[in-house]
């Protein structure tokens, strides 16, 4: 298979959000990037793939050649275990995780492809914009640092001036950014981050060696944060970054995640598995 036409799989984690869900598989079957494998793991209280909405985008799917293999996935463990799972299923050199409440652009995974390969990096993320907040801007969370060399590997731990950047990803301060500066997608650009909600391209073997989300055995059932974790344990690793202007869009739903207390990033460590081997 030529690089022009590498498979790439597409995980979608999901929970009680059938019409959203519907949403983000038909903007993932619009991508103009043709070689799809689209994993979901679903842990909605009924199945989310025989409700009419999502069903009718799979047969639309499946009919344009992209292939789809959805997982229940009960008993619910938490996102951690929820997103080790869809690791596990990849088979591709890259990976993206996508949220079940995400709109895209259809050129972003091809301009996410094209990041990754040319910096070689752990990870390449594009930001949700909250176009709710269109208009209020907020200067104060408007900072953007972008990488003028290559993407390295960076330390970002919680209360560091690095972690701070979160604030950029905020309602639609990044859209406002990318307006003032006139960004436009055929002069894609790379910028600093904490890390990267919603929509993030892996490499895959590097995910595998910073330990995925094997951690989730060490976390309660009920938490979150636990996407920031894997990202800062890749980044410090082998580095990561966020494409400038972003292609993706938060449909601002209710959380699906409502009890907070338990923080990965806050309650375990930074340092990767020390049985942690590179990517060959």
């Amino acid at each position: 298979m030529s690089a022009a036409a590498e498979l790439v799989d597409v995980l979608v984690p999901t929970r009680n959000r059938p019409a959203a869900l519907a949403v983000t598989l038909a903007t993932l079957g619009s991508q103009d990037w043709p070689q799809l494998r689209i994993v979901i793991a679903d842990q909605s209280d009924e199945d989310a793939c025989a409700q009419g909405e999502v069903s009718a985008v799979l047969r639309w799917l499946r009919a344009t050649g992209r292939a789809v293999e959805p997982f229940r996935r009960l008993p619910v463990r938490g996102m951690a275990e929820q997103r080790a799972f869809l690791l596990d299923q990849v088979r591709t050199r890259y990976c993206l995780f996508v949220d079940d409440d995400v709109i895209l652009d259809p050129d972003l995974l091809t301009r996410l492809l094209a990041v990754i390969r040319a910096e070689r990096c752990g990870f390449v993320g594009s930001a949700l914009h909250g176009l709710s907040y269109l208009g209020r801007q907020r200067p104060a969370q408007e900072a953007i640092a972008f990488w003028d060399g290559p993407v390295t590997p960076e330390t970002v731990r919680p209360g560091s001036a690095a972690w701070e950047r979160h604030h950029l990803h905020s309602a639609a301060n990044l859209f406002h950014v990318q307006a003032r500066l006139g960004a436009h997608r055929a002069s894609t650009r790379r910028y600093k981050v904490a890390w990267v909600g919603g929509c993030v391209l892996f490499d895959t073997a590097m995910l595998r060696a910073a330990g995925g989300f094997d951690f989730w055995r060490q976390l309660p059932s009920r938490h979150c944060g636990e996407d920031v974790l894997a990202q800062q344990r890749v980044m410090a690793r082998y580095g990561g970054c966020a494409i400038f202007p972003s292609g993706a869009y938060h449909m601002e739903l209710p959380t699906t995640v409502p009890e907070r207390a338990v923080d990965a990033p806050y309650v375990l460590p930074l340092a990767p598995p020390e049985d942690a081997g590179m990517p060959g």
